[in-house]
């Protein structure tokens, strides 16, 4: 490491999502034919209600800095949607507006986290969460959740984690990288837990709130347990339901004091979101919004597609996603196995090097999300190339012996 460069550097690494996405992208402008399973957000354009809204902001000048934490029009449409969506009530002075939710999440664990602070994150999680706590000073622990309850935290599993050092609970559902989503009773069970703890703080993660299939019905920890609105931060965005990833906003609600403390942290960083997203994403939430519905079928019926071929193929096992655009497939059993070219498959990052290298598609190693052996399909993606993706891992895992 190079000497003036900082210490903190030690503590993360980068994100292998991106490190991976980067990678396909460099073999596809060299001419080679790859397909890119590896990117979470949505192919679908964003809608055209809310472009406009991003350009009528343009066009009426509306490009100066807003308050740091957020204009007041979109804190009010955040405060409208919670309510609406989540039977949840928040006040404008509860709410913070971020360059994206990464951002919110990070600014939460900054203002909070002290050395010794420990903060429970069930596997497979997002690849963010545990740098994001060692960068803020935290000690991530890792709960792990198993393949037969389809990657979903049990009330045994949070509990075995709690320590006496434990601040932060972080929640996401539907997830990134499994698709589970929690039911109601599922959450209550961990909001049961949660309630004999009250030194711990309860982090949601949202962003996949809209992305909900066959009867699951989103919930969240705060709506489920009332008595816990005063130690969450309920976090959402407008990043993946609506198809607003590069516009870069996110936003959570929480107690005055710890969104507060946020915005001090965010006011010497970024300062304010961008004012035209910021605009745009007024729109995304007050205005129409039946293209939740159409695409919500179109991400049905890929995963349909997906799940099926996936599961067909000898070595591999899927659970049934509830929502997002993600599979999280088990390679347990490919494991040991040896390529063609006489590579043995050690591990499921091996996995995804040699089915890049030998086929051309691109998925992320399930390592990077904490659980192994596995691997992450993302299927944001047209139905021509998830077909033409999956046949090319069906033939990879038919070579291996």
């Amino acid at each position: 490491m190079m000497p003036f460069l900082s210490k903190n550097l030690l503590r993360i690494k980068q994100s292998p999502t991106m490190e991976i996405t980067a990678r396909a992208q460099e073999l596809k402008a060299n001419g080679l034919d790859i397909i890119s399973l590896s990117v979470g957000e949505p192919d679908f354009d964003t809608p055209r209600n809310i472009k406009d809204a991003g350009i009528d902001a343009i066009n009426k000048g509306k490009t100066k800095y807003t308050a740091v934490d957020g204009m007041p029009e979109l804190k009010q449409a955040i405060c409208n949607k919670f309510l609406r969506d989540n039977n949840l009530t928040y006040s404008k002075d509860q709410i913070i507006v971020s360059t994206g939710g990464k951002q919110v999440l990070f600014n939460a664990l900054l203002a909070t986290l002290n050395p010794g602070d420990e903060v429970i994150i069930p596997a497979p999680f997002w690849v963010s969460y545990p740098d994001m706590v060692k960068l803020a000073g935290g000690t991530p622990v890792i709960a792990e959740a198993n393949f037969d309850n389809n990657y979903k935290l049990t009330a045994k599993d949070l509990e075995a984690a709690i320590t006496p050092n434990t601040k932060w609970f972080i929640f996401n559902s539907p997830s990134n990288p499994t698709g589970a989503g929690y039911n109601w009773s599922e959450l209550k069970a961990l909001t049961n837990v949660l309630k004999r703890y009250p030194n711990i703080w309860i982090m949601t993660d949202d962003m996949y709130e809209h992305l909900a299939y066959d009867d699951f019905e989103f919930c969240t920890p705060a709506e489920v347990e009332p008595s816990l609105i005063n130690r969450t931060l309920t976090t959402n965005g407008v990043s993946k339901g609506h198809a607003m990833t590069g516009w870069r906003i996110g936003y959570a609600a929480g107690p005055i004091e710890l969104v507060k403390a946020m915005a001090v942290i965010q006011s010497q960083s970024t300062s304010n979101p961008n004012t035209i997203a910021q605009w745009a994403a007024v729109e995304a939430l007050n205005g129409n919004q039946d293209y939740l519905s159409k695409n919500n079928s179109i991400f049905q019926d890929r995963r349909n597609i997906v799940l099926n071929i996936l599961n067909s193929i000898k070595g591999i096992k899927c659970p049934k996603p509830q929502g997002a655009f993600y599979i999280y497939a088990s390679i347990e059993e490919l494991i040991g196995k040896t390529t063609n070219n006489k590579i043995k498959i050690k591990s499921d990052k091996d996995f995804a090097t040699e089915l890049l290298n030998s086929e051309g598609v691109a998925v992320v190693f399930g390592s990077a999300f904490g659980l192994s052996p596995a691997f992450r399909v993302s299927y944001a993606t047209s139905e021509k190339e998830l077909t033409e993706a999956c046949k090319r891992i069906k033939r990879f895992c038919e070579t291996l012996s």
